[in-house]
């Protein structure tokens, strides 16, 4: 026992100490300048005018609006995507059927199209100039350039995430806790909220912040489809984008860093997941 105590350990890896050492400072360099570096210019523009500035660009009403529609987008796209996730993954990985690898392929189908492409299509669906919008605007209920335009693009962009958070981790636990739960008896409905639904609880959160995030600052899509109209489909990326275009640089400033910190938050929250339920999270760490 004494000699295995004393045995030093193996290193990982053979490289000399310079080149390990160039290969982390080459890594901390990049990390610095091109993605501390802009964070901090945020902030640092947000804040050039002095607080005032920056809480009377918060107080005006697109500003506000803009805000207002982020939140209520995310607030609506997230749980349904959450419900679609936890479906797609309960399907995927407790039975088997013909056309489960097409239905993998659908699921990350927006990871592979432009946001502005999909954007595209639902225009090119429900726009005006279509028979399903032109019937739609007729009877009242516009898609294109209204509210459910943007809550139509956001879902598309976003419904990968909480599923694909959740298919590895139901895969590697298997089957045999809900099989013994419906053998003693137990319904469905049941096995799924006694047995299933606490054994994903902490990658099915990791999922759906990830999908917040998402949901909060998407562009590309929500740009085609919305039109950015002022104080009615105009988000909060949108938004800095007219700012910015405007010249009202603190403005712009102001509600991006208003995004980075709803981000920070959420990177932070991650990594506290990450941290306390790295054994039940493991098999998701893609990012």
């Amino acid at each position: 026992m004494s000699d295995i105590a004393l045995t030093p350990p193996v290193p990982v890896t053979t490289e000399p100490v310079l080149i390990r050492s160039l290969l982390i400072g080459l890594s901390l360099v990049f990390v610095a300048l091109f993605l501390f570096a802009p964070l901090v210019t945020v902030f640092v523009e947000a804040l050039r005018q002095g607080w005032g500035a920056t809480v009377d660009a918060l107080r005006l009403p697109d500003a506000q609006a803009a805000i207002r529609m982020t939140l209520t987008i995310a607030a609506i796209a997230v749980p349904i995507n959450a419900v679609f996730g936890i479906a797609a993954a309960w399907a995927i990985t407790k039975f088997d059927f013909r056309g489960k690898a097409f239905l993998i392929t659908l699921i990350d189908l927006p990871f592979s199209v432009s946001p502005v492409v999909a954007g595209l299509m639902l225009v090119l669906l429900f726009g005006a100039n279509s028979t399903l919008g032109g019937w739609l605007i007729a009877n009242g209920m516009p898609i294109v350039f209204a509210f459910p335009g943007i809550v139509l693009a956001t879902l598309f962009v976003t419904f990968p995430f909480v599923a694909r958070e959740l298919i590895p981790v139901m895969i590697e636990q298997g089957r045999a806790e809900e099989e013994a739960a419906l053998t003693l008896g137990a319904s469905g409905w049941r096995t799924f909220f006694t047995v299933t639904l606490p054994n994903i609880r902490w990658a099915l959160l990791y999922g759906v912040l990830l999908c917040n995030a998402r949901a909060m600052g998407e562009f590309g899509a929500v740009a085609v489809v919305s039109g950015k109209i002022r104080g009615e489909t105009a988000t909060m990326p949108t938004m800095v984008e007219m700012f910015y275009n405007e010249y009202l640089s603190v403005a712009a400033f102001t509600l991006a860093a208003v995004l980075a910190m709803l981000a920070l938050l959420t990177l932070l929250l991650k990594s506290l997941l990450e941290w306390r339920h790295a054994d039940l999270l493991a098999a998701t760490r893609r990012h």
